[in-house]
């Protein structure tokens, strides 16, 4: 997918069309037979608009804000912060990680069908990504997804082994956050967790002076539209091995698994954020474009 497999495409795009139109929010990504590619060939015409659960136009302003920004005062995006714990076995790995986009961006990125931004550029090979994903249930924001994924992790920096996910999926597009499941986990008794996105207000001190706003429409109002929204985004994942992988030595190498995996995957949504400040809003014409391709829907 254009630059970099499985995110890149719209970066290549980015003059015509903004991220969002290739993170198709409703899509099913299962294999069709030819008949049915046929069916939607005929169809092609009478394509269906995607549905948005945010404020397109005002995400395209806070591109443009982060982007101005950032030819100034370069973004720095703090390392994630992890804390792990261990009860009776079960591990609990909590995670707050902060990021210079949107969090309408940057969920979108997590859910993308393609993969995501998780790509290692020095490398030229995927982290992560969904080998396969289907819709099971959708309504309104909300949907479940039978996903299987595929995660790389180089064992010793000789070779990469790919560990496969099999996982059930509850998305809230509107609130921005995602709850996951096991299906089937390699050496996993219990894999399961959830994270949300929420916004920071990266200049209220600065523009809203000793007000602290309380919603997005208020900081908008006391930075005089000038405010940019970052992105807190927190994950709290629970795993425990089966035996013998829970006993120590061997629990160890598990954990340490988990931690580095989970550090690189972060680090990729953090570069992707980069690319996202430096790239800019669309042109004009393609965000009217969008528009006419989009319906939003806010009160859900």
């Amino acid at each position: 997918m254009g630059v970099f497999p499985g995110f890149g495409a719209w970066i290549n795009q980015n003059n015509q069309e903004p991220p969002n139109a290739g993170f198709k929010r409703s899509e099913n990504v299962e294999s069709k037979s030819a008949s049915e590619k046929d069916t939607n060939n005929d169809h092609a015409k009478k394509k269906k608009k995607d549905v948005v659960y945010y404020d397109y136009k005002e995400l395209m302003r806070q591109r443009g804000l982060w982007y101005e920004a950032e030819k100034k005062h370069p973004w720095y995006d703090p390392p994630p912060k992890i804390r792990v714990t261990n009860k009776k076995g079960l591990y609990h790995m909590n995670i707050e990680l902060t990021v210079g986009t949107a969090p309408d961006t940057v969920y979108d990125l997590m859910i993308n069908p393609k993969g995501g931004p998780f790509f290692n550029r020095e490398k030229w090979r995927d982290l992560m990504k969904n080998t396969s994903r289907k819709v099971l249930k959708e309504n309104g924001p909300k949907r479940v997804i039978m996903v299987e994924k595929a995660v790389a992790y180089n064992v010793l920096s000789l070779t990469t082994i790919s560990i496969p996910l099999h996982l059930s999926m509850e998305e809230n597009r509107k609130d921005l956050t995602t709850k996951y499941k096991k299906g089937k986990v390699m050496l996993m008794k219990e894999f399961h967790g959830d994270y949300k996105v929420e916004p920071i207000y990266v200049d209220q001190k600065r523009l809203c002076k000793k007000r602290l706003p309380k919603s997005p429409e208020e900081y908008k109002k006391c930075s005089g539209g000038q405010g940019r929204i970052g992105s807190k985004l927190t994950i709290n994942h629970y795993f425990q091995p089966y035996p013998p992988f829970n006993i120590p030595p061997l629990s160890w190498f598990i954990h340490g698994i988990t931690i580095k995996t989970s550090k690189n995957l972060l680090n990729a949504l953090q570069e992707m954020a980069l690319i996202v400040r430096e790239a800019g809003p669309p042109s004009e014409e393609a965000i009217k474009a969008r528009e006419k391709n989009i319906i939003e829907v806010h009160n859900f």
